[in-house]
């Protein structure tokens, strides 16, 4: 498994979708959740207050139902005595003949748990349901004699509903006959109001789902957007990169034809001529020797002259094109050589200061701030004018700084950003680029200064 992963690769433009869809997808999942919550919590407090609502409604109506009743028998009740057996049969009859709706119907137990009014279900008259429960546990005949032992009160229970048998939620009203020891009260079915409750949470899930949807369906649009975005910016970035990498191309191809013509020119300007030099010494010599000239051996010195030349010339040019002092003993050496032979060359003042570098940059650093110190002193030479460069050349705990100077008339304004944009300055550039490292060119009409530095990364640890 590891392997297939590591085996994956993943290009910028991916990388670039990735670290702007993922985020998207984060935000967009915790706003989804939050949304969610919150939706949820007030639609259970709205449901809640809904169920409220309901169920005091219910009561309200319940409290009306037993009052109505209590008055319209109460003349009965409240001329009796505890024992009058007439009025209680009366008050019976009264009650089981206040029937209402589909399922309405009060009831009386006594304080001890006997049905005395059942008219919906005449099965429980005259049988003790003391310690009757529903098929939740919740007990009701015990119940209901003790809230009407205190007075007045509901309870909630299920029941089963005379019209089907099955059981229901009730709510029920109940109050007393103290001089009796009758608990009466009446009830009503509250599966509208369950319904009404399951509806509207039904409701809810369904709007909390639409609003899932709504949700996803925008970040699916973010995300094309998103999408859509990085591959118009992947094409103008290609686009730019095959315009630089055809720049960069063509920019080689004139640094190779302008030292192919360098070299082409040290070759005609300084071996050739040496060569033709060399050759006429020779027919000079040969017709000299045929004629028993005794200067045959004068002309052939000066023919061995000239050719040691023309060899100093190829090491010239050899070391110009690579130098092998640069390989043999570091870069240290190989700028003092360059140095020396600019001073020799020129006949300006150049100064060389460096720290013991032992050979610690690696083959790249060396190169670049070798070549970048050919391309100066060159730059130097043709354009400044200067009497004096000063080379310095030193590590420190960042890294390494060449740093070349000189007092010539630097460039002027327009000058200046002509130079910078030219072949030479874009070279320098383009090698301290490769090596991560930063290019600082400073000019004033009291001299220019060119300081290139490499990261830490290019120098090696040092040796046992």
């Amino acid at each position: 498994m590891r392997r297939i992963i590591e085996g994956i690769q993943i290009r910028y433009s991916q990388k670039l979708f990735l670290l702007a869809a993922v985020p998207l997808i984060l935000a967009a999942a915790a706003i989804a959740l939050v949304v969610a919550n919150q939706s949820r919590s007030l639609a259970e407090r709205e449901i809640r207050s809904l169920e409220t609502q309901l169920l005091e409604a219910k009561k309200a109506e319940l409290r009306n139902y037993v009052t109505q009743a209590r008055n319209g028998f109460y003349f009965i009740y409240g001329n009796a005595a505890p024992d009058d057996e007439a009025a209680k049969e009366q008050v019976k009859q009264i009650l089981a003949a206040m029937i209402y709706g589909d399922e309405g119907f009060f009831f009386v137990y006594d304080y001890d748990g006997t049905n005395i009014v059942s008219p919906r279900q005449t099965n429980l008259i005259n049988k003790d349901w003391t310690g009757m429960t529903d098929s939740e546990g919740t007990p009701i005949v015990d119940e209901l004699i003790r809230i009407a032992r205190q007075g007045a009160g509901y309870h909630e229970y299920l029941w089963p509903k005379p019209s089907t048998g099955k059981e229901a939620r009730m709510i029920t009203y109940v109050t007393s006959f103290p001089s009796w020891q009758w608990a009466v009260g009446t009830g009503v079915f509250i599966d509208d109001v369950v319904s009404s409750v399951a509806a509207a949470r039904a409701d809810m899930e369904a709007r909390i789902r639409r609003t899932f949807i709504y949700i996803g369906a925008i970040t699916a649009f973010s995300l094309l957007l998103v999408f859509m975005s990085g591959l118009l910016l992947n094409i103008h970035e290609k686009k730019l990169a095959d315009a630089k990498l055809r720049e960069l191309t063509q920019r080689v191809f004139d640094a190779q034809e302008e030292e192919r013509g360098r070299v082409a020119r040290e070759l005609h300007d300084s071996i050739s001529q040496i060569l033709v030099g060399v050759k006429y010494s020779l027919d000079i010599a040969k017709r000299r020797v045929t004629n028993e000239d005794k200067r045959a051996a004068e002309t052939l010195d000066k023919g061995i002259d000239n050719l040691s030349g023309a060899i100093q010339e190829v090491r010239r040019i050899s070391r110009d094109l690579r130098p092998g002092v640069l390989d043999d003993l570091g870069l240290g050496p190989a700028i003092k050589a360059l140095a020396d032979d600019f001073r020799a060359r020129t006949n300006i003042e150049t100064k060389f200061e460096t720290v013991v570098f032992r050979n610690r940059l690696d083959q790249e650093a060396r190169i670049a701030l070798y070549r970048i110190a050919q391309e100066a002193l060159t730059n130097v030479e043709r354009h400044s004018q200067a009497t004096m460069v000063n080379i310095d050349l030193r590590g420190h705990t960042r890294g390494a700084t060449l740093r070349i100077s000189d007092n010539g008339q630097g460039m002027p304004k327009a000058e200046n950003r002509k130079a910078r944009s030219g072949i030479g300055l874009r070279n320098m550039q383009e090698r301290v680029d490769q090596l991560g490292g930063t290019l600082t060119v400073k000019s004033s009409a009291n001299g220019t200064t060119i300081e290139a530095r490499v990261p830490l990364t290019h120098l090696l640890p040092p040796e046992p």
